[in-house]
């Protein structure tokens, strides 16, 4: 038990070198994670790693799909609802008949179930691989956003696909219209539950006595209460998460004070760098136990993998180019998000971002070993592997060519013309404008009682009357730096030199600086 721990201590901190690596070398750190878990699981010595589904599901799927429900815009989401749903659930679909129809024809002994089951495994792009490259260029909000909302519903859509699939494959038969029913259920179940849930978290965080510490321990709790609620019903835990985490995010400055929004932020933040890190190290770490099972030559299977995962990338190109070709026959009967015509390039780039991730790895080895009657499961080994080619010349290939493809096309963006730091100062302005106009309207008769009060006024005032933008003087930044970090090493030489001083008063003082020089940075 200690050896495990200790290991696994070894890979956070290994996660930790690597993601530095990454940002270092401008290289998106799930390919760095996956490439190094791989050579790990090659060195002598090295504890044998098999990736439980459960764990996956319980443990890592909830938070992350929570934290990224928090971090999509509900405006852009709605705004491209259409061409998200499509290719959160009919790119999905079609990717896995494509699939389905491609393995019975080129796998030996891959019936259209089996196959269909393969194309649920590996069909929906993973949300991190995507976000951690994108990262690094910048590419036009609509892309971004059509990206994030995709992801977020991709896998419900997916691993309902998968059930399907494996009862298909269990019993032999297929039936319709309970298959309809289970489907509406699994969807609107879902998204009702996590609303529910999160209707109900929401009235505790009004009407408790909670702080700081309570509120980010019950935002803890909530993505995994709603999803173990949702498939004890049996319905889709992934959408209760998402419907509920956009919910609770979309109505966080409602029932969420300050300090507990600041709090919330960092803790997750740091939760979901430390899940990401860990899980894509351990794809690479799993290999030799799937390797082990395989009962198919290796190069053959590999093989397999190679021509699953060229099926994939074009299927959807293919569904990216014909998204936009179908809008351009609708906008002449409804009103559609662009009415432009995006070229070549907007879809392309979609078509790339198809990066697999571990939610296909953990499907696959949900997979169980025998059949109800006893039987081994057909092919389960080569399905394994398969998703492991897959997963890795996806994360490889696409992974380490997006970056150069979205600096060789340039795609202007046709939303945002303005520069962020000219929007951004013009929304300062007018806050400005906003406290001067309401400290007139409303409090003129305190500014004599409040000292404070009128130095406010006087620097929002000079903000509002100032011709200059004080963006264009970095001088002035780097001397504002300079004063911050000498009245920090004042604060922790004097820390140390008072023994009987209240460290924690210091450490208020310090956590003000710190938001000082954050607030610096983001006006430069």
């Amino acid at each position: 038990m200690l050896e495990n721990l200790t290991f696994y201590l070894i890979l956070v901190i290994i996660t930790v070198l690597l993601v530095m690596l990454a940002k270092k070398i401008k290289v998106a750190y799930p390919v760095l994670l996956v490439l190094a878990g791989l050579g790990i699981s090659f060195i002598p010595g090295t504890p044998k790693i098999h990736i439980e589904p459960e764990l996956i599901f319980f443990i890592f799927l909830p938070p992350l799909l929570y934290e990224a429900a928090w971090a999509t815009s509900w405006k852009e989401l709605w705004r491209w609802r259409r061409i998200v749903f499509s290719f959160a659930f009919v790119v999905v679909f079609i990717t896995s008949l494509v699939v389905a129809f491609v393995a019975n024809q080129f796998i030996p002994g891959f019936s259209l179930a089996l196959g269909f089951l393969l194309g649920g495994i590996v069909s929906p792009p993973d949300a991190v691989s995507a976000g951690a490259i994108l990262k690094f260029v910048k590419i036009p909000k609509r892309y971004s956003s059509i990206l994030e909302g995709e992801s977020l519903l991709n896998d419900a859509s997916s691993l309902i696909i998968f059930r399907f699939a494996m009862i298909a494959v269990a019993t032999g038969q297929f039936i319709w219209h309970e298959a309809a029913l289970s489907f509406l259920w699994m969807c609107i179940g879902g998204a009702g539950i996590g609303i529910l849930i999160g209707i109900f978290f929401m009235k505790m965080h009004r009407l408790l006595p909670t702080d700081a510490n309570i509120d980010i321990v019950l935002t803890l709790v909530a993505p995994f209460l709603m999803y173990l609620v949702a498939e004890e019903l049996h319905a889709s835990g992934v959408l209760a998460v998402v419907s509920g985490g956009l919910l609770l995010s979309n109505r966080s400055h409602s029932f969420l004070a300050t300090s507990s929004r600041l709090g919330t932020l960092n803790v997750w933040s740091s939760l979901v760098f430390v899940l990401n890190g860990i899980v894509f190290m351990m794809i690479g770490l799993d290999l030799p136990q799937i390797v082990s099972g395989l009962e198919t030559d290796l190069s053959t299977a590999f093989g397999y993998g190679v021509l699953i995962t060229v099926i994939l990338m074009i299927t959807r190109i293919v569904a990216a180019y014909g998204a936009v070709f179908t809008t351009m026959i609708m906008r002449n009967f409804i009103t559609v998000a662009d009415r432009e015509n995006p070229g070549w390039k907007g879809p392309a780039l979609i078509g790339w971002t198809g990066m697999r991730g571990v939610v296909s790895l953990a499907a696959a080895l949900s997979i169980p070993l025998t059949l109800q009657d006893g039987t081994p499961f057909p092919h389960r080994n080569l399905i394994l592997f398969i998703t492991f080619v897959v997963i890795l010349l996806t994360l490889v290939v696409q992974g380490l060519t997006l970056p150069f493809l979205i600096k060789k096309f340039k795609i202007q963006d046709p939303d945002f013309t303005r520069s962020e730091k000219e929007i951004d100062y013009e929304i300062r302005n007018e806050l400005a404008k906003i406290g001067v106009k309401r400290i007139r309207d409303t409090h003129f008769e305190k500014l004599e009682k409040f000292p404070a009060l009128q130095d406010q006024l006087q620097a929002w005032e000079n903000r509002v009357n100032s011709s200059e933008v004080i963006l264009n003087f970095p001088e002035y930044r780097e001397i504002y730096l300079d004063i911050i970090n000498q009245q920090r090493e004042w604060l922790i030489s004097k820390n140390r030199e008072e023994i009987l001083l209240d460290e924690e008063i210091i450490r208020k003082h310090l956590k003000m600086l710190d938001l000082q020089e954050e607030k610096l940075g983001m006006h430069f």
